[in-house]
C-alpha cells in the first residue's frame, strides 16, 4: 500500500546515468503512474497524486516536471526512460505500471506504443493539444496511431476535443472534462491568535505586501502614502522577503513619516499605527486571512515570490504586477476570470489600492478569485472514478 513504504519513497528522484536501473524495489500492489510534460501540468497532477495516495492508498509514481508544489509524501518520483527501446523495456519492467496518465501535450511515441503493446490503459488528461517530438513528424500516420493508445483523451474544452479528433484521435474516446483542481493552498493559523487580531484591527480595511523584496519597499511606501489620503484608518501588514529586512524596512518607514509597529518587537496595534511589519513566513496564512487585499511580492519586478492561489483560497482580493515568475499559469487564470487587478508599473500601486477602497470592488475581486481556486474538484472526482474503475477491470 502507498503509506508503507516510509520517507524513501518521498521526495525527489535518485540521479543516476542515463539508462542506469532504477534501484529502487517497485512496490507491491497496484501501481499508478503519472505524467507531466511542463511545469503548469505539474500543478494539478501533484493534486491528483495526493488524492490517489491519501485517499484510494494507491501507489504513485510519477516523471516530468516537478512543482511548484513538490510531490506529496509517499509518491515516487523518476525520471522519464531515454528514446531507446532498450531504457524503455527497462523502465517498464521495472516499475510495471497498472495504469498511466499523461498531463498535456508533449507525447513520447515509443514509450507509449510500448505501454499500450503490454496492456498498461492509458489516459490522457487536462488535454488541449498534443505535439510529437519534431522528427517524429516525418512518419504519416504517427500522430493518429499515438492517440490511439489512450483509452480515454479528457479535454480542456470544445475546442480541444475538436482539435484531437481532427489528429486522428477515436471519437468515442474523446470527452470535455474541464481542468482538473489545482493542490489546496490554504495556508494554516492558530484561530484564536486571528480572532484576537481580528478584534484588535477592529473595522479597520488593511492590506498585505506579502514577501516583499527590497527593491519594491519605495512602492509600497508611496502607495501606501497615498492611500491614507483616501482612507485614513487603513493598516498596512508587510512581510519582507527577508526577515533580516524588518528592522531596516521599519526605520525608512519611520522616516517617510508613517507610525510602524513591529511583530518581532511584540509590539501591539494601536489605532494609531499605519503599518504592521510581520516578519516570519509561516504566518502567512494568518495575515491573508486578516487582510482583504493583498500585494504580490515581487510581481512588478523580478517575478512574484508566492503562489497568487495562496492568496485566492483566503478570500484576499490581489493586486500585482507584470512579472509573474514561476507562478504564470495560476496568474493567467486568475485574470481571464477578472479576478485580480493587474498593475504595469510600481506608480499604479497606489491607484490600485483607491480602486480597492470600494468594499463591494474587493469583495467581487475576492468571489471570483475563490470560485476560480476551488474549481476542478469535480474533475478530479472524476478521474479518480475512472482510475479506479480501470485498475479494477485490468485485476
Amino acid at each position: 500500500m502507498a503509506h508503507s513504504f516510509g520517507l524513501s519513497l518521498y521526495a525527489a528522484t535518485q540521479r543516476r546515468e542515463p539508462g542506469a536501473p532504477d534501484p529502487r524495489p517497485r512496490p507491491a500492489g497496484a501501481l499508478v503512474w503519472v505524467h507531466a510534460p511542463t511545469v503548469d501540468a505539474a500543478r494539478p497532477l501533484t493534486e491528483l497524486a495526493r488524492r490517489l495516495a491519501e485517499e484510494q492508498d494507491r501507489t504513485v509514481l510519477m516523471t516530468g516536471a516537478e512543482g511548484p508544489p513538490p510531490p506529496p509524501k509517499g509518491v515516487l518520483r523518476a525520471d522519464l526512460p531515454g528514446e531507446g527501446r532498450a531504457q524503455i523495456r527497462a523502465f517498464l519492467d521495472h516499475w510495471r505500471p497498472d495504469l498511466g496518465l499523461w498531463m498535456e501535450g508533449d507525447l513520447r511515441p515509443a514509450l507509449l506504443a510500448d505501454a499500450a503493446a503490454r496492456g498498461i490503459p492509458l489516459i490522457f488528461a487536462d488535454a488541449q493539444h498534443a505535439r510529437l517530438p519534431d522528427r517524429a513528424r516525418w512518419f504519416p500516420g504517427l500522430t493518429r496511431a499515438t492517440m490511439g493508445h489512450f483509452a480515454h483523451i479528457l479535454t480542456l474544452d470544445d475546442a480541444a476535443s475538436r482539435a484531437f479528433l481532427r489528429a486522428g484521435a477515436d471519437e468515442g474516446r474523446v470527452k470535455v472534462a474541464g481542468r482538473m483542481e489545482e493542490p489546496h493552498l490554504t495556508l494554516p493559523c492558530t484561530e484564536a491568535e486571528r480572532a484576537e487580531l481580528a478584534r484588535t484591527i477592529g473595522a479597520r480595511p488593511v492590506w498585505l505586501a506579502a514577501c516583499l523584496p527590497q527593491v519594491e519597499e519605495d512602492a509600497v511606501i508611496a502607495a501606501h502614502r497615498s492611500a491614507l489620503r483616501l482612507s485614513h484608518r487603513l493598516l498596512l501588514i508587510v512581510m519582507p522577503e527577508s526577515a533580516d529586512r524588518a528592522a531596516e524596512l521599519a526605520r525608512r518607514m519611520e522616516a517617510a513619516g508613517l507610525s510602524v509597529a513591529q511583530r518581532a518587537q511584540e509590539d501591539d496595534i494601536h489605532p494609531e499605527t499605519e503599518v504592521y511589519i510581520a516578519d516570519h513566513p509561516d504566518e502567512l496564512g494568518l495575515w491573508y486571512r486578516l487582510a482583504s487585499i493583498c500585494y504580490a511580492g515581487g510581481s512588478l519586478t523580478t517575478g512574484a515570490r508566492r503562489d497568487p492561489l495562496e492568496a485566492a483560497a483566503l478570500g484576499s482580493a490581489l493586486i500585482h504586477g507584470p512579472k509573474a515568475g514561476i507562478y504564470a499559469a495560476p496568474f493567467a487564470r486568475l485574470a481571464a476570470r477578472g479576478a485580480t487587478l493587474p498593475v504595469t508599473q510600481a506608480k499604479g500601486l497606489g491607484d490600485a489600492l483607491a480602486d480597492l477602497m470600494s468594499p463591494e470592488r474587493v469583495a467581487a475581486l475576492a468571489g471570483a478569485a475563490w470560485d476560480m481556486a476551488s474549481d476542478g474538484s469535480e474533475v478530479t472526482d472524476r478521474v479518480l472514478d475512472l482510475i479506479d474503475r480501470m485498475i479494477e477491470e485490468r485485476a
